[in-house]
């Protein structure tokens, strides 16, 4: 199986069958993102604890794009503190731009740093008008973190 297909595959299980699709009762920073030009809806729900997301979750509706990274960022995010989340979105959003840079000040060996199977969806910049789609969970994943510090 090519890596392609592989990566195909891993974003179809995660829109077929998305984890963390749930709300939570007792989110303490909440968020909700969209996109109008094609219709994406996200909502991000997160229970931060100490400084660690201890639950999160995500719901909303929108294409296999979105909806795969909303559900991939899930579990990427849980149980991470705020600073390694931070890192993560940054190592993210840079695979996810046009030339694929990462931030030159991310240290790939740092906690976080690493992708795992979000780099599936790298194929992605091939469709520059759907980077957006894949961006928009971890755009309102932000704001539900600016929310929480800003209040607390």
């Amino acid at each position: 199986m090519a890596l392609e297909d592989l990566y195909r595959e891993v974003i179809l299980d995660h829109y077929r069958n998305p984890r963390n699709r749930q709300g939570l009762g007792q989110a303490n920073a909440v968020a909700d993102g969209s996109n109008p030009l094609c219709g994406d809806e996200v909502r991000v729900e997160l229970l931060i604890e100490g400084g660690e997301v201890t639950a999160i979750g995500v719901t909303g509706h929108g294409c296999s794009i979105s909806q795969a990274s909303g559900s991939m960022m899930g579990d990427a995010v849980k149980g991470r503190n705020i600073e390694t989340i931070r890192i993560l979105t940054g190592r993210f959003k840079g695979m996810m731009s046009i030339d694929g840079a990462d931030d030159p000040g991310l240290d790939p060996n740092r906690p976080g740093a690493v992708l795992g199977d979000l780099e599936a969806l790298q194929g992605v910049r091939k469709f520059p008008v759907r980077i957006k789609c894949a961006n928009l969970p971890w755009t309102t994943l932000e704001e539900a973190i600016k929310n929480f510090v800003a209040s607390h």
